[in-house]
C-alpha cells in the first residue's frame, strides 16, 4: 500500500513543509493539502512543489463550485509542471453551508458539475483540439444570447507535463461514489469504516466499476486513520474525537449534514443525532465525548503492532490500496519513526 497524509487547514506553512520533507525521506507517497475557509490550498501546493522532490502533491479537496473547470485544469497543470509531474487534482462538493455562506454561490447539482469538470479538464490537458463543451452546467464558449457573444473556443497555450493528471473525488453518497468509481482515478472517503464498507459502498463501487473505461487504471481508494505503535496507548485514539464531532455534529445543518448521515448509516443513528444536538447547542466537548468508543477502536491504527496489522488487513480486505493516515506522535521524530515502521509493515503485507 502507498501511504498518504492530510496536512492541516491553516497556518504553520514553513513548519509543515519541513515535516513533509522528513516524511518524504521516510517513505511518504502523497500529501493532501486541505482547503476549507482559511488559506487556499493551491498556494501551499506550489510551495510544496518547490521544496519537495518525490512526494505526490494532492488537493484535498478543491470544491467544484469555487473555480471554473478551465481554472481547475490550469491549476492542476501548473502544479504538475512545478513539481515535475507530481500533482493530483482532488475535487469535492463541500456543502451548502460553506459554498453558499462563504463563497456566495448556489449549491446545485454537485454530481453533474463534477462529472462535467472531469471531462473538461481531461480535454484541456490533451490539447487535441479547441475546447468546446455543451453541458448541463458548463458551456464553452458561452452560447449565443449569453455574455457579449465574443467568446471563442480555445486550446491551452502551454503544454502540460502530463496530459492525464490524476483526479480523485471525495464522495460521500452512494450516487457520488458510483460516479467516482466510474470516472475518477481515486476515491477519498471520510469516516471510512473498513468492516462496514462493503455493506455501505459495495453496490455503488461495483455499479461504477461496471461502467468504467477499461483503459483507466483501477480506482485508488485512500483510507486509514490515526496510527501509532505501542502497548497501553489506546487513549491516543481519543484525539480523533474533536474532529469527528466537528464533522458529525457541526459540519452542516440539521437535516443537511452528509457526514452525520454517513455516521448514522453505520448503525449509529441514535449517537449521530445526539452528537449533532450537542454540537449545535454549543456543547462541543460533550459532543466529542459522545463519539462511541467502538467506532474509534474500529477505525484506528493505534495500538500494539499486532492490532495495527489486523486493522491494515481489514482495510486491504475492504479494497483500500492507498493508506491515508495521521501520525499520533508528540514530536516530528516520533511521527517520522511511526511512518517508517508503517512503511516496513505495508511492504510485508
Amino acid at each position: 500500500m502507498r501511504i498518504s497524509t492530510q496536512l492541516g487547514y491553516a497556518g504553520g506553512f514553513h513548519e509543515t513543509v519541513e515535516e513533509v520533507r522528513e516524511f518524504e525521506r521516510a517513505g511518504l507517497d502523497t500529501a493532501w493539502v486541505a482547503e476549507a475557509w482559511g488559506f487556499d490550498a493551491v498556494s501551499f501546493m506550489g510551495y510544496l512543489a518547490a521544496t519537495t522532490e518525490r512526494v505526490e502533491i494532492a488537493s484535498g479537496i478543491l470544491p467544484v463550485f469555487t473555480r471554473t473547470p478551465a481554472l481547475l485544469a490550469m491549476t492542476a497543470a501548473g502544479v504538475d509542471a512545478l513539481s515535475g509531474g507530481r500533482a493530483m487534482l482532488g475535487l469535492g462538493a463541500s456543502g451548502p453551508q460553506v459554498i453558499e455562506g462563504w463563497h456566495g454561490v448556489p449549491y446545485d447539482a454537485p454530481l453533474t458539475r463534477t462529472r462535467e469538470i472531469v471531462e473538461i479538464c481531461r480535454r484541456i490537458w490533451k490539447r487535441e483540439e479547441r475546447v468546446e463543451f455543451n453541458g448541463e452546467k458548463y458551456q464553452l464558449p458561452l452560447p449565443k444570447g449569453q455574455g457579449t457573444g465574443l467568446g471563442k473556443a480555445l486550446k491551452m497555450i502551454t503544454h502540460p507535463v502530463r496530459d492525464d493528471i490524476p483526479i480523485t473525488i471525495a464522495a460521500l453518497t452512494p450516487k457520488s461514489v458510483e460516479m467516482t468509481a466510474e470516472i475518477a482515478d481515486g476515491w477519498l472517503p471520510i469516516l471510512f469504516h473498513p468492516t462496514k464498507s462493503r455493506e455501505r459502498w459495495g453496490a455503488a463501487l461495483a455499479a461504477g466499476a461496471a461502467k468504467r473505461d477499461s483503459a483507466r487504471a483501477p480506482l485508488r481508494i485512500f483510507a486509514g486513520g490515526p496510527v501509532a505503535f505501542g502497548e497501553g496507548i489506546e487513549d491516543l485514539r481519543n484525539r480523533a474525537r474533536p474532529m469527528m464531532a466537528l464533522y458529525v455534529g457541526g459540519m452542516g445543518a440539521r437535516g443537511k449534514n452528509f457526514y452525520n448521515e454517513l455516521f448514522a448509516s453505520y448503525g449509529y443513528e441514535k449517537e449521530a443525532a445526539e452528537i449533532q444536538d450537542l454540537y449545535l447547542s454549543g456543547k462541543k466537548q460533550e459532543a466529542a465525548a459522545a463519539i462511541p468508543n467502538s467506532f474509534l477502536d474500529e477505525t484506528s491504527l493505534i495500538g500494539p503492532e499486532g492490532y495495527v496489522r489486523d486493522r491494515l488487513a481489514e482495510l486491504k480486505e475492504a479494497g483500500v490500496n492507498n493508506l491515508n493516515v495521521s501520525f499520533a506522535g508528540e514530536t516530528i521524530a516520533d511521527r517520522v519513526q511511526t511512518l517508517a515502521r508503517l512503511r516496513e509493515i505495508t511492504e510485508s503485507l
